[in-house]
């Protein structure tokens, strides 16, 4: 029966969605963690009838078909890139983007990698680095006797020295966006990659060209809503209940039928 396979593929679907809104949930408190949703499509149909195809010479097409759907399949998972709260921290190294734009990243590799977690730290050279120890470009040394920091909405950064009055400008700190922000890849560790679906990032000054202002001293939090997420859960596991049953049923259907031939 057809029903066992087209119920199995809506519970193989659900259980995708699922285990998305458990990613979701555990990354709650995440630093700049994005939101995922489970997307999915419609199998191919099987024809028992067409439509538009007369029963005989002459005679007016049939208005309606017979089209038997065999089920549903997982077409993507699309991370939501939207604003998460922010959250003070009072330290001068947590920087968060309020609008459009990642920050710039070395990875392990020299390869270019974009983040919007700016829990930033200092390296043992000065160097402005990520919480795993990746260089934040453009690159930004602070002299050994800074006393203070400074970072302002454009992303200048500035520090106070102990051998001038003055604060020091070390350098400017830009913003990178993209034309799709969802085809980003993902690597853990709030990173993202580059691809072909995500377009080549576009440089910029925070707060110009509809980038979005660097708040120093805050950090953004998971943009992932709690109650939207048990909601769906909800919806997700009780799909999966009525799947089950389809199965069940079926399966007395053919038990039926089993013990008639017997």
């Amino acid at each position: 029966m057809k029903a066992l396979s087209i119920a199995a593929t809506g519970m193989a679907a659900q259980q995708t969605n699922v285990e998305v809104i458990a990613n979701n949930v555990a990354n709650i408190n995440t630093t700049g963690f994005k939101r995922a949703r489970a997307e999915f499509s419609d199998l191919l149909y099987q024809f028992e009838r067409v439509q538009g195809v007369p029963n005989q010479g002459g005679e007016n097409p049939v208005p309606e078909g017979a089209r038997i759907g065999l089920g549903v399949r997982t077409v993507g998972v699309r991370n939501l890139h939207i604003q998460g709260a922010l959250a003070q921290t009072s330290n001068p190294l947590d920087l968060a983007i309020n609008g459009r734009g990642w920050f710039q990243i070395t990875g392990p590799n020299g390869e270019a990698l974009y983040t919007r977690a700016g829990a930033f730290n200092k390296g043992p050279n000065g160097e402005l680095v990520t919480i795993d120890g990746y260089g934040v470009e453009p690159a930004i040394v602070f002299p050994a006797d800074t006393t203070g920091i400074t970072v302002n909405e454009s992303g200048e950064v500035y520090a106070q020295v102990a051998s001038q009055q003055d604060p020091l400008l070390l350098g400017q700190l830009s913003l990178v966006s993209f034309a799709n922000e969802a085809g980003l890849e993902p690597l853990g560790d709030n990173l993202y990659r580059e691809t072909a679906a995500s377009g080549q990032p576009l440089e910029g000054i925070a707060s110009e060209d509809g980038l979005g202002k660097i708040h120093q001293g805050y950090l953004e939090g998971s943009n992932v809503d709690p109650v939207k997420e048990i909601t769906e859960l909800i919806s997700a596991q009780r799909a999966y209940e009525m799947n089950s049953k389809v199965i069940q049923a079926a399966d007395e259907m053919a038990g039926t039928v089993s013990k008639g031939i017997r």
